[in-house]
C-alpha cells in the first residue's frame, strides 16, 4: 500500500512529515512524496529520502498511490487522476458548505474530511481543528505585538513606570485559550469572555479575569463548540464587549459557531471608541469575523485601531503545525490500516464522522 503526499499550492505546510516514516512501517505503508513538498516547511527532499520515502512528480503521486494526502483539497481534474477507490485524505469544511458532499459522489473516491473528526477523548490525537487552533491563538498574540506601539509587560525604569498592556481575548476555545497563556507569558492583563460555562474555569486557571454575560443559550450537547445565541443575549454581549474594548490595547477575536457565519461581536461603534494605536487580531475572519472591518489575509487600519484578518496563523509556523499535523494523520490511519490493508468500518464513529464520500 503506498501513501502519496502532496505539495500545498497555497499552504507553507506539509500534510505528512519524514518523521512519520516509523509509523508508515509498522502499518505496512510505502509513502511517496512530491518533490520539494515540504520546502516551506523547511523539510528538504533528502529528509525525505533518508527516511525511505520516496519522492516523485506531482503526476506520479496522484496516479499511485493507495491514500492521497493534503491539506487543501485538489482540483477535481486531480482527484480525476486518482486510482478508482483511493482514499484521499484532506479539510473539506462540509459544515461550511454542504453541496462539497454531493459533489464529492461523482469522484470514485473514499474521501475523508479531517475537519470533521469528533471532539471526544478517543479522537483527541486525530484532531486537527484543535492542532490548528492552538498554533493559531499563539500566533495570533504575538502577531499583535509586532502591530502594537507598545509593550506588554509592567516595567518601572529610571525614565519612569509603563504600565502593561490591557489584552482580551473573545471565545476561550482552544485559540482563546492558548492566546490566554501566550499573553500572560507577555506579561499582559487579560481578561476573556465565552459564552461556554464550562469555559470559565479554564479561562481563570489560566490567570485571566473571566467576562460574563447573563443567559447564555445551553451549550450542552455541542460537541465543545459555541453555539447559536438570541439577538438580545447578542445585544446585550455586544454592549459589554464595546465598554471592555475601549479599556483594551488589544483585542484577539477568536468566536465561531460551526456552520454559521462569525458572531459579530466589535462592531463599528466599538471601533470609533477604541484607543488609537489598538490592535484587533480576528481569527473569524474567514467565516465573517467578529469584527466590523474585518477583511480575510488583510491588515488595515480605521480611526487609528489596526485590524488583522487571518484564520490561518498556524501556516506562519510551518515547522511546528506541519508536525503536528502529521501526526494527527498518522494516528487515524492507525485505526484505518491494518498490516497494509486498509478498512473503513462504519461502525467506528471516527471514521463514520470524518468519511464524508464513499467509493462505488
Amino acid at each position: 500500500m503506498v501513501l502519496g503526499i502532496l505539495k500545498e499550492q497555497n499552504f507553507r505546510r506539509v500534510s505528512v512529515t519524514p518523521s512519520a516514516a516509523k509509523k508508515l512501517g509498522s502499518m505496512g505503508i510505502n509513502a511517496i512524496a512530491e518533490s520539494s513538498a515540504g520546502e516551506n516547511a523547511g523539510i528538504k527532499d533528502q529528509n525525505y529520502i533518508e527516511n525511505g520515502i520516496k519522492i516523485g512528480t506531482r503526476q506520479e503521486v496522484i496516479a499511485h498511490s493507495d491514500i492521497i494526502v493534503s491539506i487543501c483539497p485538489v482540483s477535481d481534474e486531480e482527484m480525476m487522476m486518482m486510482k478508482k477507490g483511493a482514499i484521499y485524505i484532506s479539510m473539506f469544511a462540509p459544515y461550511q458548505n454542504q453541496e462539497v458532499v454531493s459533489h464529492l459522489a461523482n469522484f470514485n473516491l473514499n474521501v475523508v474530511s479531517m475537519d470533521m473528526i469528533p471532539r471526544t477523548t478517543l479522537a483527541q490525537s486525530m484532531d486537527i481543528l484543535s492542532s490548528m487552533a492552538s498554533l493559531s491563538g499563539y500566533k495570533a498574540v504575538l502577531k499583535a505585538a509586532d502591530h502594537f506601539n507598545n509593550m506588554f509587560p509592567m516595567m518601572m525604569t529610571a525614565a519612569g513606570t509603563i504600565p502593561p498592556t490591557k489584552l482580551m481575548v473573545l471565545g476561550a476555545g482552544v485559540a482563546g485559550l492558548q492566546a490566554i497563556a501566550t499573553a500572560k507569558r507577555l506579561g499582559a492583563v487579560v481578561e476573556a469572555f465565552d459564552t461556554r460555562a464550562a469555559a470559565k474555569e479554564e479561562v481563570m486557571s489560566l490567570g485571566a479575569a473571566f467576562v460574563e454575560v447573563e443567559g447564555a443559550s445551553d451549550d450542552k450537547g455541542a460537541g465543545g463548540y459555541a453555539v447559536q445565541q438570541s439577538e438580545e443575549y447578542l445585544s446585550r454581549q455586544r454592549a459589554l464587549v464595546q465598554e471592555k474594548a475601549m479599556k483594551s490595547n488589544i483585542v484577539i477575536a477568536t468566536a465561531q459557531v460551526r456552520g454559521r457565519k462569525a458572531p459579530l461581536l466589535i462592531t463599528e461603534d466599538t471601533i470609533n471608541n477604541m484607543k488609537p494605536g489598538s490592535v484587533i487580531v480576528d481569527l473569524a475572519a474567514s467565516t465573517g469575523g467578529n469584527c466590523a472591518y474585518t477583511e480575510n489575509n488583510k491588515t488595515i487600519i480605521k480611526n487609528g485601531v489596526i485590524i488583522i484578518g487571518n484564520s490561518d496563523l498556524a501556516d506562519e509556523l510551518s515547522g511546528v503545525s506541519s508536525n503536528l499535523f502529521s501526526n494527527n494523520i498518522m494516528n487515524f490511519l492507525q485505526i484505518v490500516v491494518k498490516e497494509g490493508v486498509a478498512t473503513l468500518d462504519m461502525d467506528n464513529e471516527i471514521i463514520k464522522s470524518a468519511l464524508i464520500s464513499k467509493a462505488n
